[in-house]
């Protein structure tokens, strides 16, 4: 979940993250990976936000990921493609410390082709900085503060100072949410109101996914069961099921005598 709130957060105050990565609040809206012509390589988790002259690349990460440098260096030749006439920013922000070499690696390199990018450790940022920004408040706690705590409780002073109910919700749960990465729950729901958190519309798609994934975890006992030890790829299909399709799952399988019957109620579905 920390992926897709990191995103909503850079989407939704994309002013906020232009001031702190650009240094300058532009006007920036989304830019979705389907216009770069090919399939996108994490779509749950790129951030692409573009103004007429820039395109800002954001990837958050919570653990150190080999990968990231080619994946650098990929879209920007795929804005590139699409966009000659745009600059880019592109950044890799590091939410929880390492101490992987990894979280250090600012450059694709092979023979002929050389690629830097930037990249953020979060927690070597200044605390007072996110504290003063709405969109930047969330992070607050994963940054260099030496009270992690006490930084949670200067977040949640701020977020019931914000006037708009739904800025306050979505700010409120995001901050919950990132804050899960290093304080315990029962904490950050003493800390943060759980009332404000629920009108939010990420916690609402938050404890959807939570509801999805237990749901699919009984489905699967109750599958093995019924016909059997079921494959890691039919899992894996199970698993990608929405709510309702894994309620539907759940009332079917009761008819299900062997696991071809699965497979057929899983092609039946797969695209609705």
């Amino acid at each position: 979940m920390f992926d897709p709130t990191c995103k909503f957060l850079a989407e939704t105050f994309s002013s906020d993250f232009a001031s702190w990565l650009l240094g300058e609040p532009i006007a920036l809206t989304q830019l979705s990976p389907t216009e770069l012509s090919l399939e996108p390589i994490r779509a749950d988790a790129l951030i692409l936000l573009a103004s007429d002259e820039i395109v800002l690349h954001i990837e958050f990460q919570t653990e150190p990921d080999p990968k990231i440098p080619f994946r650098m260096a990929d879209y920007r030749l795929r804005v590139f493609r699409r966009f000659p006439q745009k600059q880019m920013r592109q950044v890799v922000i590091y939410l929880t410390p390492s101490n992987s070499e990894l979280v250090y690696q600012n450059v694709f390199e092979i023979p002929g082709t050389r690629h830097e990018f930037d990249v953020i450790r979060l927690w070597e940022q200044p605390t007072q900085l996110f504290l003063e920004s709405t969109g930047l408040m969330p992070l607050a706690v994963l940054t260099q503060t030496s009270d992690q705590a006490q930084t949670l409780r200067q977040v949640a002073k701020r977020v019931e100072a914000i006037p708009e109910m739904d800025v306050q919700s979505n700010v409120a749960a995001s901050a919950g949410i990132l804050a899960g990465l290093i304080l315990k729950k029962e904490f950050i729901n003493q800390v943060l109101r759980r009332d404000i958190m629920q009108q939010s519309v990420i916690y609402q798609e938050w404890r959807e996914e939570g509801e999805q994934i237990g749901e699919a975890r009984l489905v699967l006992r109750l599958l093995t069961r019924r016909i059997g030890e079921v494959s890691p790829e039919v899992q894996s299909q199970i698993q990608a099921l929405s709510l309702e399709q894994v309620e539907a799952l759940g009332e079917a399988l009761l008819e299900f005598s062997a696991p071809s019957d699965l497979v057929n109620w899983l092609q039946e579905h797969r695209a609705e």
